[in-house]
Formats: structure tokens, C-alpha cells, sequence
């Protein structure tokens, strides 16, 4: 069975831009503040402006579903909203993308897809929701570190040779869908727990 969330980055295989590229952190900065950086964590504030307040709605679709069974369509459709910005993002902070993000919804090389979850909602699995997923934010905090380091020398390769290392690809993506599964699943956005995974083909 297929997992609810998935994340789709266009072919690497052209040449890339060495003048954006070295000055990527900081031509990044302006989406940085408002959907957050690319090491995500569980603290206040790293999720930037938009990732805060889908955090807060996070809290208030948490009673909504507990007490109704059903989350709020207009918290629910902000949540997908700064998903889907967050996912052009980290594209283009974790150099998987070249074009600059749009500020918004638009046109991008790099896209996430979030099913509907089943109704009606499974109100023990939400409940138990940020207790669940403790393994996840854990494991994240190594598998981020060692995303931080691959993305250094990535940055330093794609500055001597043009490309992206082939052999560092499939890890940094994986990392970068790892983020965005668990992300929609504190969002309440899906129920079913998230696979520990960095192959998309496993899913």
C-alpha cells in the first residue's frame, strides 16, 4: 500500500548554476523565515512564520478531531499550503533545484502530494499522535546532521565540477521526504505512521 505522502524532484542531470549555487544560504534567506531553514527541528520558531502558525492550527485540529472527528477543512487546506512551499524550499536550500521557489503556490521541479485521509478519523492514533513519533524526530536529528555534511560537500562539488554527486543523491532526497512524511503527519494531515525509509521506492 502506497504511503499518503509523496514527493516528486525533477531529473538532476543538468548542469547546474555555480553563481546561485554559492550564494544559495543566503538568496534562500527571505523563504527560510517564512517556511524555515532546511535542518528542521522541534523547536519554536524553526518552522518559520507560516510553519508556526500550521503548528498552532496542528493544535486546535488536535481537539477538533478528538472532540468531532473532523479536522478543519480551512487549517487543513493553510497545513497543505505551507507544505507545499516548505517542499520547493528545502529543494532549493538542500540544492536539489536550481530555479528560485516561488513566494506561494507556482510552477516548481520539486512537489508534494498529500492524500485524504480515511473518514472517519481514527481518534486513538491521534490522540497518541506526537507520543508516536518520537522514534522519528529522534532518528531525524542524526539523519539531518549527516544531510547537513552531505549538502556541504555538494555545495563544494557543485561549485569545482557543475553537478551534484550522483552518489550523494539518493541519500539527501531521502532525508528531505523523510522530513516532509513526518511533517504531515504532526500536521494530522494523514493517520497512517510514517515508514523509516529513505527509499521512495519502498513505499
Amino acid at each position: 500500500m502506497t504511503y499518503p505522502v509523496s514527493v516528486t524532484l525533477d531529473s538532476q542531470t543538468y548542469a547546474r548554476n555555480k553563481l546561485t549555487t554559492a550564494f544559495r544560504p543566503v538568496l534562500a534567506i527571505p523563504h527560510a523565515l517564512l517556511v524555515g531553514p532546511v535542518f528542521w527541528s522541534s523547536r519554536t520558531g524553526s518552522a518559520g512564520l507560516l510553519g508556526a502558525a500550521a503548528y498552532l492550527m496542528a493544535i486546535v485540529s488536535w481537539f477538533m478531531l478528538l472532540l468531532t472527528g473532523e479536522h478543519p477543512r480551512g487549517i487543513r487546506e493553510f497545513c497543505l499550503y505551507y507544505l507545499r512551499w516548505r517542499t520547493r524550499n528545502l529543494a532549493y536550500m538542500g540544492l536539489f533545484a536550481d530555479a528560485y521557489p516561488p513566494f506561494g503556490d507556482g510552477i516548481y521541479p520539486a512537489t508534494i502530494d498529500v492524500a485524504s485521509p480515511p473518514v472517519p478519523r481514527d481518534r486513538t492514533i491521534i490522540a497518541v499522535r506526537l507520543l508516536v513519533a518520537i522514534p522519528h524526530l529522534i532518528l531525524l536529528f542524526f539523519l539531518m546532521f549527516g544531510w547537513l555534511v552531505t549538502t556541504v560537500a555538494a555545495w563544494f562539488a557543485i561549485l569545482f565540477t557543475g553537478s551534484y554527486p550522483a552518489s550523494l543523491y539518493p541519500f539527501g532526497v531521502g532525508v528531505m521526504r523523510w522530513i516532509l512524511r513526518v511533517e504531515a503527519y504532526m500536521l494530522l494531515l494523514v493517520d497512517e505512521y510514517p515508514p523509516f525509509t529513505l527509499d521512495q521506492s519502498a513505499l
